[in-house]
């Protein structure tokens, strides 16, 4: 065959391929859900069996974190409005946040900064603190990272699990995948849930429907008709019941009755999640249960397993379980109201990657949603 023909169906062959990828790399870049352009076309990438490029470009551009040194920012927040709003209850009589809210806290990096450790009232529910937050380093290597904690009262408070435009994607959820304008009265907190269902080792159910199937054995955020929710092994310590209205599942717990396993240090970049550069230290977010039914949040970056399970613990989680990882997927937002119908979200850490209205649009990702009681 001459030369030029050749020519012609090499072309031809090449725009064959790349007219349904960019039509499928360009709708997945304008699908709802936000996201940074990056972290859109590394999921395209690892949905279309690419891992390995998306590995490798991340471990061209990962950067270990640096030892020593001390935090960007100041640890003594959250500002003045909602400390006022903390000391005032609904009827204008103070309350007494030190009661209520735990107490402080030990930091892992030796002597305490200002404000480490040192709760502060981040929500209020007719009079009394709902949510508390603190900041705490917890490495005494890593010393200029900081993690965010919060500790939330669910006598106060009702958590909603969400669903997300491609995780779980479109379904009968009878839950919107944002929180829509109308619906943000009462609204105290969001964060982000687990890894994608499809690597999570589980499944999801919300309002009757199912995505994948629940896995005996996984750990599981259960969320219950009274707005409740429960952290436990799914078939052991938390099972289905007709008050359950959702799961959420995700790996295994790394904190159990009060003790980290040995597990958290096992294959760390791959059974705990595909990390950045396969770095150990990253971006990690979990959540966990305390004996008197507190829940607790922590993330923060640079991160091992056992240093999240260790957060959680200190914060008086008694079991507990890793969310996601990597920065573009980490949030977690109280929200101040002034504005009672539509509160102005705030982010627990300044460094969080997501901006604080991240839930006000559609999101890719469940996450849950935290309200008044």
């Amino acid at each position: 065959m001459p030369r030029h023909l050749w020519s012609r169906a090499l072309a031809l062959a090449v725009v064959i391929i790349l007219i349904p990828t960019g039509w499928s790399i360009g709708h997945a870049l304008t699908l709802p859900g936000g996201g940074s352009f990056s972290a859109r076309v590394a999921e395209w990438a690892r949905g279309h069996h690419l891992n390995f490029v998306v590995t490798l470009g991340e471990e061209l551009t990962y950067q270990a974190p640096k030892r020593g040194g001390k935090p960007s920012f100041k640890l003594t927040g959250p500002s003045v409005a909602v400390a006022k709003a903390a000391r005032k209850g609904s009827h204008g009589k103070p309350t007494a946040a030190a009661v209520t809210c735990p107490a402080n806290l030990r930091t892992f990096a030796g002597k305490p900064l200002p404000g480490e450790g040192v709760w502060r009232v981040l929500g209020v529910v007719d009079g009394e603190p709902a949510i508390c937050g603190t900041d705490l380093r917890f490495s005494n290597v890593y010393t200029s990272y900081v993690a965010g904690i919060a500790s939330m009262n669910q006598s106060l408070l009702k958590f909603e699990l969400r669903p997300g435009t491609l995780d779980p994607g479109p379904g009968n959820w009878k839950a919107a995948d944002y929180v829509p304008a109308g619906t943000r009265r009462g609204l105290m907190a969001t964060f982000n849930n687990g890894f994608r269902l499809n690597v999570s080792g589980g499944g999801f159910y919300l309002n009757g429907e199912t995505d994948g199937a629940l896995i005996r054995g996984v750990a599981s955020e259960v969320y219950y008709r009274d707005g409740h929710i429960a952290i436990g092994v799914w078939g052991q310590s938390v099972h289905m019941t007709p008050d359950v209205v959702g799961v959420r599942q995700n790996l295994h717990l790394i904190v159990i009755n009060g003790q980290v396993p040995a597990s958290v240090d096992n294959n760390v970049t791959t059974a705990w999640g595909a990390t950045l550069g396969g770095g150990y230290n990253v971006w990690r977010s979990g959540i966990g249960i305390t004996k008197d039914g507190r829940v607790i949040w922590v993330y923060g970056p640079a991160l091992n397993v056992r240093e999240l399970a260790s957060l959680l613990r200190r914060a008086g989680a008694v079991n507990a379980m890793q969310l996601d990882i990597n920065p573009a997927w980490m949030s977690y937002e109280y929200y101040l109201h002034s504005q009672r119908a539509n509160p102005e979200p705030v982010n627990l850490l300044p460094d969080q990657q997501q901006p604080a209205d991240r839930y006000y649009f559609p999101n890719s990702r469940d996450f849950t949603a935290v309200y008044a009681r």
